[in-house]
This record gives C-alpha cells, sequence and structure tokens, in this order.
C-alpha cells in the first residue's frame, strides 16, 4: 500500500501532535489533526487578552521557554530558527530567597540557550499545523474513539456525533483522550477506552500530573528594580517562577507584561477546595490576588498592576514519565501511538522527543503494508 492511501489521525495540536503531524506528513503520509480549541498549541499556546479600555496583551501563558540537548531535537529547532518560527532569549535567569529577600544564583552570560516562539510560543505550532499535507481542524472535540475490527480502522466521532473519519493509524498527543481523569474535569468518559489497547491500559490508568495556576500582570512601567527577566522562588508555598515576557524578542514593550507559576502544592490545595471542574471567577480573582501579593511581598515592586488574570492548568505538567525507554506507547497490530511530554520527559524537548518516536513507528507500518 503506498503511502498516500495511509491516512493517520493524530489528536492534539499541541507541540507534540504538531511535530509528529508534520513529521508524518513530511514522510508522505496523509494527516487529519483534530484539536478542541480554536487554535493550536496546547500548553504552547498564547493567551489574547483585552483590558478595560480596548487595549490588547498578549501571553505566553503556559511553556515560557524551551532548551534542548539532544541532536536531533536541536536540528528541528535549528531549521525553525531559520524559518523565523523560534529565537534565542537572552536573558539571564536567577533564584530568589523568600527568607533573605534576595537573589542567589544569578547565571553568568551566555552560559544557557534558551528558545521561544516569535512572535508567540504557539508560532511553532501554527506553522507545523499548515505545512503541506496536514489538514488541521479547530475546534472539532473527539467524543469517542472506536475501533473497527473487520475492516482494521479507527472510527472517530465527534462530541456531537458526528462521524469524523475513518483513519488507519492514530496518534494521541493529547492525555485527555485516554486519562480517566476527564470524566473528573468534563463529566464525560475519555474518548478512548483503554479496554481497547489491553497491552498499555496498565500505564494509562494512572498518569500522574502536577497541577499549576499562572497568573498574567501588565505594568505600565518597567519594574526597574529586578535585575533579572526570569527567576524561580526559593522558600515560598504560594510561587514557584516568574517570567517577564515582554522581555522576550519580537515582543510588544508598550507594557511590561509577567507571568507569575504558581507551586503545585499551592494549585492541589485550592483544588482541594473547589474540585477539578472549571474554576469560578471568584477563586481565579483569589488566586490572582494572592499570587501577586506574594510577588509584591519580595519587595521589589512598587507599583500596581493595571491587568491581573489568573488561568488554572489543572493537568497540564506530568509528575511521571511513563515511557522513558519506547519514548511513546504503541499498538502495532491496531496503529495506535500515544506520544506526550508524559512519555518521555516533562518539558517541551520531551514532547518533540516522543513525537519523533511516533511518527517513526506510523512511518514503519505504513511500509509494512
Amino acid at each position: 500500500m503506498s503511502s498516500a492511501a495511509f491516512k493517520v489521525g493524530v489528536l492534539g495540536s499541541g507541540i507534540s501532535g504538531a511535530v509528529c503531524a508534520s513529521t508524518l506528513a513530511r514522510n508522505g503520509v496523509s494527516v487529519t489533526l483534530f484539536e478542541s480549541a480554536r487554535g493550536p498549541g496546547g500548553r504552547m499556546s498564547q493567551r489574547r487578552e483585552r483590558t478595560e479600555d480596548g487595549t490588547e496583551l498578549h501571553f505566553d501563558h503556559g511553556a515560557p521557554f524551551f532548551s534542548v540537548s539532544k541532536s536531533e531535537v536541536l536540528h528541528l529547532v535549528q531549521e525553525w530558527e531559520s524559518r523565523g518560527l523560534v529565537a534565542e532569549w537572552k536573558e539571564k535567569f536567577a533564584s530568589f530567597d523568600f527568607h533573605t529577600l534576595k537573589f542567589n544564583n544569578i547565571e553568568q552570560e551566555g552560559s544557557s540557550k534558551r528558545y521561544v516562539g516569535v512572535p508567540g510560543m504557539n508560532s511553532i505550532c501554527k506553522a507545523l499545523c499548515n505545512e503541506s499535507g496536514v489538514e488541521s481542524k479547530f475546534g472539532v472535540g473527539i467524543g469517542r474513539i472506536e475501533w473497527l475490527h473487520d475492516e482494521k480502522l479507527w472510527s472517530l466521532i465527534g462530541v456531537d456525533g458526528q462521524n469524523l473519519g475513518q483513519f488507519k493509524g492514530l496518534v494521541a498527543s493529547d492525555k485527555n483522550i485516554v486519562s480517566p481523569r476527564v470524566a473528573e474535569v468534563t463529566g464525560r468518559t475519555p474518548p478512548l477506552d483503554i479496554k481497547l489497547v489491553p497491552e498499555l491500559s496498565e500505564k494509562l490508568l494512572d498518569l500522574p500530573v502536577k497541577p499549576c495556576f499562572i497568573v498574567m500582570l501588565a505594568f505600565a512601567e518597567p519594574l526597574s528594580t529586578v535585575p533579572v527577566k526570569a527567576f524561580s522562588f526559593e522558600n515560598s508555598e504560594v510561587l514557584s517562577r516568574a517570567y517577564c515576557d515582554s522581555s522576550k524578542p519580537n515582543r510588544s514593550t508598550t507594557s511590561e507584561r509577567w507571568v507569575l507559576h504558581s507551586t503545585a502544592e499551592y494549585a492541589e490545595d485550592i483544588i482541594a477546595q473547589t474540585g477539578l471542574k472549571k474554576p469560578s471567577d471568584i477563586t481565579l480573582n483569589k488566586v490572582a490576588e494572592q499570587l501577586l501579593q506574594e510577588f509584591q511581598s519580595t519587595g521589589l515592586i512598587t507599583s500596581q498592576p493595571f491587568f491581573k488574570k489568573a488561568h488554572r492548568w489543572g493537568s497540564a505538567f506530568p509528575a511521571a514519565s511513563i515511557a522513558q525507554e519506547e519514548k511513546c506507547l504503541w499498538d502495532r497490530n491496531k496503529r495506535l501511538a500515544i506520544c506526550g511530554d508524559f512519555c518521555v520527559s516533562p518539558n517541551v524537548e520531551g514532547a518533540i522527543d516522543s513525537a519523533f518516536a511516533a511518527a517513526l513507528r506510523l512511518k514503519d507500518s505504513v511500509s509494512s503494508l
């Protein structure tokens, strides 16, 4: 069978799904990508907000940057850099100790390379989802995934009951496709019944995650008393890190924009009180105020932000890696690959590495038909 007749469905347009779809398409495999959100990115997405006076603000409210250590991933990132999709974020990082109220471990210039998407983190996924051979369908949620045993095909049904097509191979790059945790959040069972993949079910039953609240802040004037543009926090039960989003390459500098990340423990405590359902505005406003107060207690912040908003990542950050050696979960008989940062390592490079592995499994299965 030619690869052109081999159709693969890719579920999720985060960095893992986007890289997998692009890699398959470049190898002649017909790919249809499905994403329930309005646009691509997942945790690589960029948030657009408007102030009361109509000013538009952009925030990288998920992954703030990424680093690369593996040659195969570096080769891809260098290609993105040549296409103007990424740039190096040349800012020094540090840590701030709440006990001493001082900065520690301020980096030396050029000690570590960090990359960001330009003009937003989602720029990479946008480009990959629009590459030749990738048909992307946004705003399309998967309600049910069926295995047609006689035809040896995967059938996808939308949340509205619509038939979305049949595919020789399937890639699930969004853990919500298989995680039982989805039922607690949405009230619906996950689209893929893990009984269909009994060999993988043990690893899929428990996908441990760490929640995080983020707060987006915008200041009219630069925070001139802060000597670095990115830092982690020591001895805080509330804050884990802070990034100056507007200091990244190709960002607007009409305001100074910061993104604060909570500790996992703080987020777990809030979720224990409010549950996993979508948080209310009351909860988000309370979180925004608490994280801002902790930020102000450093003594570094002398002005009030003119914009402040919280967002919850309820299950975005994996707490364990479930397929470090294989790099993805693979059912050869049903041609199903499950990939993402939860397979390899909890970062962007881990997600890309897992995507490569999933694409390789599907590509090899084409040649065997």
